[in-house]
């Protein structure tokens, strides 16, 4: 066994299959729609070469970079909102004492939860007539709200949904790096008269950058990807207010078969989402040093 081990084939012949899988749903997809982005085709005719048609389309599109700036919204309240939060309810269920396993099982369910389930659940919740939120506003003699009609909070009301299904699965991630903190180090904060919001700024959270800086960047690709709950929710409606780049090109590339611009936004969005990527790992995430206890 060890004599096999100790060839350099048995490893490939172990790699072989993934690396296949990987070529076959990834590399050739990446590189099909890369090629035909430089094209005209509607998925029946044969494609037709038209140079960078689709890219200058896309520049000049209005709804496109509309598209751009809600999923830009999805970065900012993912970071600057979703975040803060994540860190808060982290910081609050390590330091209790009982049940501590159920709070943690609590808000992860959602996580594990189709986004469907979530996205009827939520329409149930904005729901004009019959939903809570609507419920509660009429209670307190406030007028209902449309939540997923109106232009100006659809896109609001799915970032709230959105968040509700993801901050579960962050702040397990976290909750795990500050139990991981040896309790030394706090009984020593305790001892010198630190109380707790010092304790939490100055030491835990220092401590667990690293694992916030991950969590900031998972957040922002699962913002410049989101299309599932959208779909579910209001299709990008109302007047296409809460499409999303994602969305936008299942509307090209697929509704209205024009599948050498869609796959040209596809393009894109990996092109914006590896800048955003590359850029907060050069300006933020390399800053974050790295703690060892």
């Amino acid at each position: 066994m060890n004599k096999t081990l100790r060839k350099p084939w048995t490893y490939v012949l172990f790699l072989l299959p993934l690396l296949v899988l990987y070529i076959m749903f990834f590399i050739y997809p990446m590189i099909s729609a890369a090629i035909t982005s430089f094209m005209k085709w509607n998925g029946l005719t044969e494609p037709k070469f038209n140079g960078l048609t689709n890219y200058k389309h896309a520049y000049h599109d209005a709804k496109f970079w509309d598209a751009v700036l809600n999923n830009g919204k999805f970065i900012l309240f993912s970071v600057f909102v979703q975040v803060p939060i994540i860190l808060f309810f982290s910081l609050l269920i390590s330091n209790v004492k009982k049940l501590k396993g159920l709070y943690k099982t609590a808000v992860f369910v959602p996580s594990v939860m189709s986004t469907a389930v979530i996205g009827i659940l939520w329409s149930f919740i904005y729901e004009p007539d019959i939903g809570l939120f609507n419920l509660a506003l009429t209670k307190i003699g406030l007028q209902p709200v449309m939540w997923l009609s109106d232009s100006q909070w659809a896109m609001f009301s799915i970032l709230i949904t959105n968040a509700w299904q993801w901050t579960g699965f962050y702040i397990v991630m976290v909750l795990a790096a500050i139990l991981s903190i040896p309790r030394e180090i706090d009984e020593a904060a305790i001892v010198d008269g630190a109380g707790a919001f010092t304790r939490a700024t100055r030491i835990t959270v220092p401590l667990i950058m690293p694992v916030i800086s991950v969590v900031i960047m998972l957040s922002i690709a699962g913002a410049m990807k989101a299309a599932d709950i959208i779909i579910v929710m209001t299709k990008g409606g109302p007047g296409g207010v809460t499409d999303v780049m994602a969305t936008y090109l299942i509307k090209y590339g697929i509704t209205n078969a024009k599948y050498g611009y869609g796959n040209s936004i596809g393009v894109l969005i990996f092109v914006f989402s590896l800048m955003l990527t590359a850029l907060y790992q050069v300006l933020v995430a390399r800053r974050v040093e790295r703690v060892e206890y």
